[in-house]
């Protein structure tokens, strides 16, 4: 094989639209535009309506954010939740739970605005829990096994 045997691969060079070179060519004449009017001759702007009030006229202006875009969730906090439970089969008595020890041993995948620590499940060891924000029953779950609840 040398360099001038290389081709690139059927269809992946596509030939360039030579418009009004002929009527053999296929695009000679009007060059692909029809016959006449307004598209024939000049170009139209996007949005253009054909002189009727276009639709970025007719609605309404709305600025800023109302309280709707809060209902639907726009400001919303997206949590790791991991249950107390997950961290009693995981960790020995005595370890440090942080959320970077949390991603290295894949409990939780993306850290997103923190970690959150839920109530479900038993914990008999005393562990020592960092994270961003408790459950109130995920925290009256560590401090009766012995172990600390803080808040980062």
């Amino acid at each position: 094989m040398h360099i001038g045997d290389l081709r690139p691969p059927v269809g992946a060079k596509k030939r360039r639209k030579r418009v009004g070179r002929g009527m053999g060519s296929g695009l000679g004449k009007t060059s692909g535009r029809g016959i006449k009017g307004q598209k024939a001759r000049g170009s139209v702007r996007p949005g253009f309506e054909g002189g009727q009030t276009p639709l970025y006229r007719r609605l309404r202006k709305r600025r800023g954010v109302s309280k709707s875009a809060r209902n639907i969730g726009l400001f919303r906090r997206s949590w790791a939740e991991v249950n107390v439970g997950r961290l009693a089969e995981t960790f020995d008595a005595g370890a440090v739970v942080t959320p970077e020890v949390l991603v290295e041993r894949r409990i939780v995948r993306k850290l997103g605005d923190g970690v959150r620590i839920l109530g479900q499940g038993d914990i008999g060891k005393a562990l020592t829990v960092r994270a961003h924000h408790f459950s109130a029953s995920a925290r009256a779950k560590i401090e009766t096994a012995g172990g600390t609840a803080e808040v980062i």
